[in-house]
């Protein structure tokens, strides 16, 4: 996600093909029109920063060895994103769908904050738990701005609403042009306590006022931590 440019181009899981392939062109047209209210920088371009991706990152969906994933944690709504290796310690705010069946994302205006799709189950439960951030504006980074620089066993923790904190282990990192994004590894439930976190990044087309792509991490259930 470009936080001050647009929505990000995914879609939720549950639906089929057909549908998702319409989710997705509403998204496009709704971000556009996200655009024409965001774009009012008199064709400034962002930073540079979110466009440059390390050569960590790859286009594959990354390997998850099952024999290290936790048993599952009951159901619990995330309250609170910390990940050390970034010094990343934000709140995470619940989101759903818009009448027009786009996701939700954070408000522009708060760069440290995060949001779970309750559409997904909440980080800990068996299955593909969603946790969207802008990754910056033309006033600076926003909350996700660095999780391309996520290596694999990087840990990322969850505080959770009944106190625990739901510890996850990344799997990697994927890039994936906005136009293929892989709503099913995304939003398509797994049968382990699985995180996602969604930004975006790469090209910046300034024309459209937004990335070309989609930065996905990939993390797993490691246990509890202490809170």
């Amino acid at each position: 996600m470009a936080y001050g440019r647009h929505r990000p181009q995914w879609a939720p899981s549950g639906i089929g093909t057909g549908a998702m392939l319409t989710v997705g062109l509403i998204l496009l047209v709704a971000g556009g029109v996200f655009v024409l209210h965001a774009m009012t920088g008199g064709g400034r371009l962002p930073s540079a920063g979110a466009q440059q991706i390390p050569a960590t990152v790859g286009t594959v969906l990354p390997r998850v060895d099952l024999s290290r994933v936790a048993p599952p944690l009951p159901a619990s709504v995330p309250v609170r994103i910390e990940i050390p290796a970034l010094a990343v310690k934000a709140p995470i705010m619940r989101l759903g769908r818009n009448g027009d069946g786009t996701v939700q994302v954070p408000p522009l205006a708060d760069h440290n904050l995060a949001g779970w799709y309750d559409g997904s189950v909440t980080p800990g439960q068996a299955g593909s738990s969603v946790v969207l951030g802008h990754v910056d504006s033309y006033a600076g980074p926003s909350v996700f701005f660095s999780i391309k620089n996520l290596l694999r066993g990087d840990r990322i923790d969850v505080v959770r609403a009944d106190g625990t904190v739901a510890a996850f282990a990344v799997d990697g990192v994927q890039k994936v042009a906005k136009a293929l994004f892989p709503a099913s590894a995304v939003y398509g439930n797994v049968p382990y306590p699985g995180l996602r976190l969604v930004t975006c990044g790469g090209p910046f087309d300034a024309g459209r006022g937004q990335y070309l792509d989609n930065i996905v991490v990939y993390a797993h259930l490691i246990g509890i931590a202490p809170s």
